[in-house]
């Protein structure tokens, strides 16, 4: 095995950091504070080129492999204090950019992803309902038949970029009786008629990552919409799912790694008792965890995504990935407020927010509790 990144692959992970700190340095406490997506540092990244990093050449993206593409989102963590907006990018990606790769025709790949690529337009999905979320057989959005076409009714809620998007893979049942196997994918555009955004959601943590709930009413789609059969919607559904729980927590390595180095700059500089905290092994021993916690995740995420670019499923990886990393997330986080004191608890130190934006990860993409119970069947329990 080879662990070792090329000068050029090394050299994207670089250049990712650099934009991050010199091209995203938003004021993050104001935009957090008023829930503001961060619409001029979206079209930043879009410059970058990370709105089409998966995406082929020929529809306007960077191409890069998916484990490049992990790298680049880990360098923009780490040089972006942003977690909302970066996970506004990752449903933008996985959500709604890579299933139309995957599964769209060739009209459909034409009509929206150099669009998606360039940061033109800004995608999401709607999946969950108020009694809708893991369990996806209990969805009742319906598309009906009408003509050429189908008219969509139901209500969507905890939907990412939802209030902003452009275009959202919205998903309903052609017919309930099927359960699961009557679940269909349709792209919907903002300003269709019977596509109502009824409200922005406020939220804990990821605040620069707008979240609403949207309500379809006589909502009509043409059949050239629809993505994928009618009745595969679920095969779709876990193809995306697969990816975005093995990929949207990429930025959240640079976020450890940079909370890290500064929990171990404030262990060096911060004296109590006449010496360093770092001195002491109640301090030193958090530190060693953090370290131990990022190195395991970054091992668990670089494996699944070469097992995705040598084209092999990983359905089972991506649950540890989601499930690990989240954790992780969250307890590094936790002590970093712990290691800096009353400092840690202030919104300037910026501290309580990576708090807040992390336990948001342990729901979104499947719950932990989810992930535990797919690990174990995966296991044969």
């Amino acid at each position: 095995m080879d662990f070792a990144w090329t000068p050029d692959e090394r050299r994207m992970k670089a250049a990712a950091v650099a934009f991050g700190r010199e091209r995203l340095a938003f004021d993050v406490v104001t935009l957090d504070a008023e829930g503001t997506f961060n619409r001029e540092g979206w079209h930043r990244l879009a410059s970058f080129g990370a709105a089409g990093f998966p995406i082929p050449r020929r529809y306007g993206g960077a191409e890069h492999p998916v484990p490049i593409t992990a790298q680049a989102l880990e360098g923009l963590g780490y040089g972006c204090a942003d977690n909302g907006l970066l996970f506004a990018l990752g449903a933008h990606l996985w959500a709604c950019a890579l299933p139309i790769l995957l599964f769209g025709t060739e009209a459909q790949k034409e009509r929206y992803l150099p669009a998606l690529a360039r940061g033109e337009m800004l995608g999401g999905h709607a999946m969950t309902e108020p009694e809708a979320g893991s369990d996806v057989a209990a969805l009742q959005t319906t598309a009906t038949r009408k003509g050429e076409g189908y008219v969509l009714q139901g209500r969507k809620v905890f939907v990412t970029n939802g209030p902003v998007a452009d275009v959202l893979l919205v998903f309903a049942t052609v017919d309930a009786s099927r359960g699961r196997d009557g679940l269909t994918a349709f792209l919907v555009e903002r300003g269709q008629p019977g596509l109502h955004v009824e409200r922005t959601v406020p939220k804990m943590g990821l605040r620069t990552a707008s979240m609403g709930e949207l309500r379809l009413d006589d909502c009509e789609v043409p059949a050239s919409n629809r993505l994928g059969e009618e009745g595969g919607g679920l095969a779709l559904f876990s193809q995306m799912m697969e990816y975005e729980r093995g990929l949207i927590l990429a930025p959240a390595l640079g976020a450890m790694e940079r909370t890290l180095e500064r929990c171990i700059r404030r262990a060096r500089e911060r004296q109590q008792f006449g010496r360093p905290i770092g001195g002491f092994q109640a301090i030193s021993s958090k530190l060693v965890e953090m370290k131990l916690r990022l190195e395991t995740a970054r091992g668990l995420l670089y494996r699944f995504a070469w097992l995705k670019q040598q084209g092999r499923s990983a359905m089972f990886e991506a649950s540890l990935v989601k499930l690990h990393v989240s954790e992780s997330w969250v307890q590094t986080s936790l002590e970093a407020v712990q290691l800096h004191g009353g400092l840690g608890y202030l919104t300037e130190t910026e501290l309580e927010r990576e708090v807040r934006d992390a336990l948001g990860s342990r729901i979104f993409s499947g719950t932990s509790e989810l992930q535990r119970e797919l690990v174990a069947r995966s296991m044969g329990l």
